[in-house]
């Protein structure tokens, strides 16, 4: 029984465009990595835990001539000392374009190689890859293999969440304002929920990639998802069924978001996105609280790894 914590460090701008909210206040551009990652760090370092951050590149790419080039150098230390105290950092693109999956193979093989410099620079031997957006693609699955990547974990077969999504979007195209997000591949809603090697031209299925997908957690049968979002916003008694669920399964891809460790009122966030973001209406001590209880319970049935530890073992038995 493993579980393996991972945050997807996604800005403020991510959650700015998922909306269309449009352009996102300059001076957030780096909050998640700046306020919110040092929250997460405290937590599980507090535990010795150690946890997979999926970064995106161009945040903590010290060497791009850009204004902002000493925040990006700044976050790159912050990763570099997690990395060093032995946690994972994994890549989730360079600049996290939500419709990577349907872009050109080059583009896409620029985008995932360009955040494997900026990793490897940190001193991170880099194993594994999540897609903005949970969207997977062949043309993926060939640069991982060309990298050298031992797993990907984008894979999200959720339904109920593609169909709350899909009604999301609707509603914003109808009036005009549709979301920079873009609706997974549905065949991947059909995809095994247990780790599985994939198909390198159908990554939903179960093929001889050198590689191994390892999905995002989901319950058995309903497939309700079981992320950092779901557990924060849900009442005590729901996070409880969740996991309880969980437990029928020998692995538990927890997966959390750095936007779940960000203070509204504290780290300035606007109104705008608050509205649209549950989790940032609860304050920073009842989320820390609220994970807190959810790692305990969690830690009386898993074992917790990194996601390359499990791809590790995955590799071995698959």
């Amino acid at each position: 029984m493993k579980c393996a914590v991972s945050i997807d460090l996604d800005g403020i701008g991510c959650y700015y465009r998922i909306h269309a909210l449009g352009k996102p206040p300059g001076e957030l551009e780096h909050v998640i990595l700046e306020r919110a990652l040092p929250r997460a760090a405290a937590l599980f370092a507090q535990r010795g835990l150690h946890v997979t951050w999926f970064v995106i590149g161009r945040d903590a790419d010290g060497d791009a001539a850009v204004a902002d080039r000493g925040a990006r150098a700044a976050n790159a230390e912050r990763l570099r000392t997690l990395a060093a105290r032995g946690d994972e950092l994994g890549n989730h693109s360079y600049t996290h374009p939500y419709d990577l999956a349907r872009l050109s193979p080059t583009t896409i093989d620029t985008e995932i190689a360009s955040c494997d410099r900026v990793l490897r620079a940190l001193g991170s031997h880099v194993r594994g890859f999540r897609a903005p957006g949970y969207d997977v693609s062949p043309a993926m699955l060939d640069t991982l293999a060309r990298l050298g990547y031992r797993y990907d974990s984008s894979v999200f077969p959720a339904p109920g969440y593609y169909a709350a999504k899909a009604a999301v979007m609707t509603a914003l195209a109808a009036i005009g304002r549709p979301s920079g997000a873009v609706l997974t591949n549905p065949r991947a809603l059909a995809a095994p929920a247990r780790p599985y090697r994939p198909s390198m031209t159908a990554p939903w299925r179960r093929g001889q990639a050198p590689l191994v997908e390892l999905p995002v957690a989901v319950t058995p049968w309903t497939r309700v998802p079981a992320i950092g979002t779901t557990l924060l916003v849900a009442p005590a008694w729901v996070r409880a069924k969740l996991i309880d669920w969980m437990a029928r399964r020998a692995f538990f891809n927890l997966e959390l978001h750095g936007i779940d460790f960000a203070d509204a009122e504290k780290d300035g966030i606007p109104g705008e996105l608050v509205d649209r973001q549950p989790d940032l209406r609860i304050p920073i001590e009842d989320k820390l609280a609220r994970f807190d209880a959810i790692l305990d319970e969690v830690k009386r049935r898993w074992t917790f790894a990194t996601l390359a530890e499990v791809a590790s073992e995955a590799q071995r038995e698959l």
